[in-house]
């Protein structure tokens, strides 16, 4: 399981690393090299320029508000003009952003600040400050684990990433998973309760809560060995056929869910509103896309509508 440092709570780096001067000698360093770390502003302004001035002195404030996911770097065009020449820099002032070594985006005069704020945002998405926690990386290796069908350390590993970022979506519906799997459908309800209703529609909780309804619906239903003797006892009891399907699934057994399911499919499509095939749809949903029964089920499901 992944161990987190959470170190002494530094606010991040001190002003003095995020925001430098820069010659046309130590340009490559200040800016080219360093973008290949963290994205890094170039600030072009001169001594006569007042919207430079202020512009400038908004910077400052966001570039400190981003706590070292983004450098400020500033070049004087009158002491240095070859770099903006260069450039093709025509008029001040002028904010040049590069991320690995290369310009990556900008904008030209003193814009407000929720616009520089916006910037930043934007060009710092996913970059992860000195010192702080990446969710997402924690999140994946629950994902991962989870796919390993180990339940109870990916719970943990989700658990980890909820503690650093509570509102975090997909940790939510990956915690509320382990739960579903291993049967408790209350604790997987309970964590779902979390999800804002703004986020509701997102795949991976949809997915959750219909794997919460299946196991439901599944709870209802007799032993699976008695559902298989009505089957084979009346081969057209689609409703015993249609109960053991989803018994199966509460059961893990997805490849013979999805065969019974077909079945019907195939004996009568118009069954009870066309139930057999929006139930395998429900499956696949619950599964996930990618799933290798999903894959199959959804292949096998066409050829037979399509045939």
């Amino acid at each position: 399981m992944t161990i987190i440092d959470q170190g002494n709570g530094a606010a991040g780096p001190a002003a003095a690393d995020l925001i430098k001067d820069t010659t046309t000698q130590t340009f490559v360093k200040d800016v080219i090299e360093e973008s290949k770390r963290q994205p890094v502003l170039i600030d072009f302004w001169a001594e006569w320029c007042g919207p430079c001035k202020q512009l400038t002195s908004v910077l400052e404030k966001a570039v400190k508000a981003a706590k070292g996911k983004v450098k400020l770097v500033k070049m004087n065009i009158d002491h240095h003009p070859a770099i903006p020449g260069q450039m093709g820099i025509q008029s001040i002032p002028a904010v040049i952003a590069f991320v690995n070594g290369q310009p990556a985006d900008g904008f030209m005069g003193a814009v407000p600040e929720s616009q520089v704020n916006a910037f930043i945002e934007r060009l710092t998405k996913g970059v992860t400050a000195p010192g702080e926690v990446n969710v997402s990386e924690i999140v994946q290796e629950a994902e991962a684990v989870l796919a390993e069908g180990d339940t109870a350390a990916a719970a943990q590993i989700y658990a980890e990433a909820l503690q650093h970022d509570s509102t975090n979506i997909a940790a939510l519906a990956g915690l509320a998973k382990c739960y579903a799997v291993s049967g408790a459908l209350e604790q997987a309800k309970q964590t779902l309760a979390m999800v804002p209703d703004s986020k509701r529609n997102d795949p991976a909780v949809k997915a959750v809560q219909t794997a919460i309804d299946l196991a439901e619906q599944a709870k209802s239903l007799g032993p699976v060995a008695e559902l298989e003797q009505k089957v084979a006892a009346n081969p057209l009891d689609h409703q015993a056929r249609f109960d053991l399907a989803t018994a199966l699934n509460a059961q893990g057994n997805r490849a013979a869910a999805t065969e019974q399911l077909l079945e019907i499919v195939k004996r009568d499509r118009k069954w009870n509103d066309d139930g057999a095939r929006k139930q395998l749809v429900q499956f696949f949903e619950a599964w996930g896309g990618t799933d290798d029964a999903t894959v199959e089920g959804r292949k096998r499901l066409s050829t037979i509508l399509f045939s």
